[in-house]
């Protein structure tokens, strides 16, 4: 095998790796953001093992966009996220903008949340700080990415 074919073939293995990691991450993330969404459409309370924090968060203000759970908009971005790494593990390489749009754009959100929770609220919930280490696990996928190869 020539060098320019094995830093391909490694180059290929690293993808699929990192983002059948992506892959996973996400769907720890969406089944983190579909819990919380069923607990505010159907008015329960989180089991936050007798932390107000969480009880704070998710009951104030900013727990909701538009009468719309904040953890519904993240079911949406950690499918989508959970969607592009998928297929950019089986090799659709295109995708990869829509992946790191998708990441980007979570991660933009994730700061404003935790700020949210740190400066306007003085409060944390467990669950919105494991969805926000893996938004930030994913934004470090997204930079360890090698460049795509069109």
């Amino acid at each position: 095998m020539k060098p320019d074919q094995q830093k391909t073939v490694t180059g290929a293995r690293a993808t699929v790796i990192l983002y059948t990691i992506a892959a996973i991450i996400s769907l720890a993330g969406l089944a983190d953001a579909a819990y919380l969404t069923i607990l505010a459409l159907t008015g329960e309370t989180a089991a936050c093992g007798g932390s107000t924090g969480c009880f704070e968060v998710l009951g104030s203000i900013y727990a909701r966009i538009a009468g719309i759970p904040v953890a519904a908009f993240g079911v949406l971005g950690y499918f989508a996220a959970f969607l592009f790494a998928t297929f950019i593990a089986c090799g659709y390489n295109r995708l990869r903008r829509f992946f790191t749009l998708t990441v980007g754009t979570m991660f933009a959100m994730t700061l404003w949340l935790l700020y949210v929770q740190a400066f306007r609220l003085h409060a944390y919930c467990r669950y919105c700080l494991f969805s926000a280490a893996l938004t930030f696990l994913l934004a470090g996928l997204v930079v360890a990415s090698p460049a795509p190869r069109d």
